[in-house]
Formats: structure tokens, sequence, C-alpha cells
């Protein structure tokens, strides 16, 4: 009885695993088209090497999500979630994060180019400082990750870091989704957006991106059941 009782509690956590993983992906899909629609249709379009000092600040709310966040959030549902071998998880875990960080670099290069284009001062909000932080912050733990985990390190040494390591991720990822939601808070009071469709397209995108974060956490937190 106690073993067909195991067998239907795993058996319910494996779905919802599953479940929750699905819907992070759609949460992350619809943050990425309103993204899109967002700085294309309403924003004049993406371009770093543009004239247009609106066009260059365009590349850092989309790098910044649709690089840096996403990436990220998938390197951890893929080390979590993917059946595959250890090393293939974390060469796969690791070659995203490297990619999501030197997307967030780029992102953080085309804000402070607008900011030169326009005068604007450097670093001065929340928002700025949040970022700033998280991308800092997110080299070390790649950094960390990469000589504790890939280079010959003692069994105890792996476990001991283990928890450390997969709690910086998390916080770290809460940190990008906060300054992402504070920049467009930023952006919106900028371009005073109270009402219209625009306005609520914003609200839209920052409501995905935050449940994006939220079910990749659940995902990775439940992935021991799959």
């Amino acid at each position: 009885m106690h073993s067909d009782q195991q067998g239907i509690i795993t058996h319910s956590y494996r779905r919802s695993a599953s479940r929750l993983t699905i819907i992070a992906h759609v949460f992350g899909v619809l943050a990425f088209i309103l993204m899109l629609v967002w700085l294309l249709h309403y924003r004049e379009g993406i371009e770093y090497d543009s004239y247009n000092g609106y066009r260059v600040f365009n590349v850092h709310p989309f790098l910044m999500f649709c690089g840096f966040i996403f990436l990220s959030g998938e390197a951890m549902m893929v080390y979590k979630t993917v059946k595959a071998t250890h090393m293939v998880q974390k060469v796969v875990h690791m070659i995203l994060q490297l990619g999501a960080f030197v997307l967030g670099v780029v992102g953080l290069c085309a804000v402070f180019k607008f900011h030169d284009m326009s005068n604007v001062e450097d670093v001065y909000s929340l928002h700025s400082w949040i970022g700033i932080a998280t991308i800092a912050l997110f080299a070390v733990q790649w950094l960390a990750g990469l000589i504790s985990f890939m280079a010959p390190q003692p069994e105890v040494t792996k476990h001991s870091l283990l928890p450390w390591h997969i709690c910086g991720g998390r916080t770290l990822l809460y940190m990008s989704i906060v300054a992402a939601l504070t920049g467009l808070m930023e952006k919106a009071t900028f371009l005073q957006l109270q009402s219209g469709r625009e306005a609520r397209l914003v609200n839209f995108l920052g409501l995905c991106i935050l449940l994006f974060g939220i079910f990749v956490d659940l995902s990775v937190a439940l992935a021991r059941y799959v």
C-alpha cells in the first residue's frame, strides 16, 4: 500500500512539473511577442547602429529580456528538467548562461550609448542600480560555477557549494525581473503612458515577464520529481 501511494505521489508531481515548464515557456514566448510589438509598432524599431537614439535605446529592453532573462531562465530549466547525461546538462546550462550574459552586456552598452547620444546621466535610477548589480553578480556566479563544477573538484566540495549556486541563480533571476519591471515603469512614466493601447501592452508585457520568472522557478523547484 505504501509503495502504491508513493507511486501516485511521484506521478502527480511529475505531471505538475511538466505543466509548469510548459506554462513558463508560454509566458516567455508571449513576453517575446509583446516586446517585439511594442518596440517595432509603437517605439520606432530596434537598431544598435542607428542615428536615431530611440532605436538604439530599444536594443536595451529587447536584449535584457529576450537575451538575458529568457536565456537564463531556459538555462535553469534545461539543467533541471531535460533528461540527459549530467555532463551534457552542465555544458548546455553553462553555454546558455554565457550567451545570456553576453547579450545582457550588449543591452547595457546600448543604453549607455543612448545616454551619450541624448546627454542623459548614467546610472541614476533604482532600475539602473539593480540592473548593474544583477549583471555584475551574474558574472561572478558564472565564473564561480565554472570553477566549482566544470573544473576538477572533490565531490564533497561540489555538494557543499551546490545549494549556494542554486540559491544564487534563483536570486539573480528575480533580481533581473525586478530590474525589467522597474525599467518598464520608468519608461512608461517617461513616456507618460497612463491609458491607451500602448500602456496596456506594456502592463501585460510586465505581467508576462513576471509570470515567466515565477513559473521558471516553480518548474525548477519541482524538477526533482520529473
